[in-house]
């Protein structure tokens, strides 16, 4: 597989379920894709759950004309949208494939920890043996669940090669629980989505503009935008250090960490700002001192299909 770039770019919006709202089109769409892979930024990550196959028929439409390497791309099994056969994890990757219109994954998670050791397990028998294995990966699991996950795949001959879950300057228990330095310990490339709170560390909201109501993201976010609104000003101070976006800070923060962070993109500028914050790099001084920043405004962000990892 190739190398992985610095950031992942993430087709999550593009299910239109509602989360960023429901108006995403192919045409609108398809110059973002395009800006992305003209920028060397070609690692995409999608799962069934956005939109039920919307999200991966989308960019699914986007790659049928290019060479398979050329691309990366990072699908999910989704407990909640198994069809309760027992040959579910089959079937599921199956129907990914074939909606994708592809041979192969070159990533692949178990998307959460509904009977995940069940699945996880299943993920194991489907690919002991076989000359197409993706990395394999495990997402919104907590350090106890992420070291089982490592040793059902180990029994299998497999490895554990991926975590993915929420890291942000606002949500960081999976760096306090110890799940960062695990994976540094045990070769694991962590995932680090909501970098950017889903707009709420862009700088784009404050308590005059705060998110369009109507989506689960206003739900969360607006009620904390006077807090937010001190973070956001530590962070276009060191934007205008680095001449930058404000979005672009809290990105450099989590590749600074040694994640890989995951950027939601759904205008041509999202892409753009993704290859600026590639090009940031905080000190230490400055890394604390947002963490410090951050960690005295007490927020608690952890979304509905989460859970705090310590």
């Amino acid at each position: 597989m190739s190398k992985l770039p610095k950031i992942a770019l993430g087709a999550w919006a593009w299910g239109n379920d509602g989360t960023f709202g429901n108006d995403f089109t192919a045409e609108a769409l398809r110059p973002i894709f395009d800006a992305a892979m003209a920028s060397g930024l070609n690692l995409w990550d999608t799962a069934y759950a956005y939109g039920m196959g919307t999200s991966e028929k989308v960019l699914a439409g986007f790659i049928k004309d290019l060479p398979r390497e050329s691309c990366l791309i990072s699908d999910k099994f989704t407990p909640q949208c198994a069809n309760g056969k027992p040959t579910a994890m089959a079937d599921m990757i199956g129907m990914q494939l074939k909606l994708m219109n592809l041979d192969r994954f070159d990533i692949y998670w178990i998307h959460n920890v509904w009977d995940a050791p069940h699945w996880t397990e299943e993920l194991a028998r489907y690919y002991e043996g076989r000359d197409d294995v993706p990395l394999l990966g495990v997402s919104n699991h907590n350090l106890a669940e992420i070291k089982q996950a490592n040793d059902i795949l180990k029994a299998h001959g497999l490895k554990l090669s991926a975590v993915q879950n929420h890291l942000s300057l606002i949500n960081r228990s999976s760096e306090e629980s110890g799940i960062l330095d695990y994976c540094r310990e045990n070769g694991i490339t962590f995932f680090a989505y909501m970098v950017l709170e889903q707009g709420a560390l862009s700088g784009k909201y404050d308590t005059r503009h705060p998110m369009p109501e109507g989506s689960a993201r206003a739900e969360t976010y607006n009620p904390v935008l006077d807090k937010l609104e001190v973070l956001n000003g530590e962070l276009k101070r060191l934007a205008d250090k680095y001449g930058v976006g404000a979005a672009q800070i809290p990105v450099a923060w989590a590749i600074a960490k040694g994640t890989l962070p995951i950027i939601g993109v759904t205008k041509v500028s999202h892409v753009e700002d993704a290859v600026k914050a590639a090009g940031v790099t905080l000190t230490d001084e400055e890394t604390k001192g947002l963490e410090a920043l951050a960690d005295s405004l007490n927020l608690n962000v952890v979304r509905f299909w989460e859970k705090e990892m310590k």
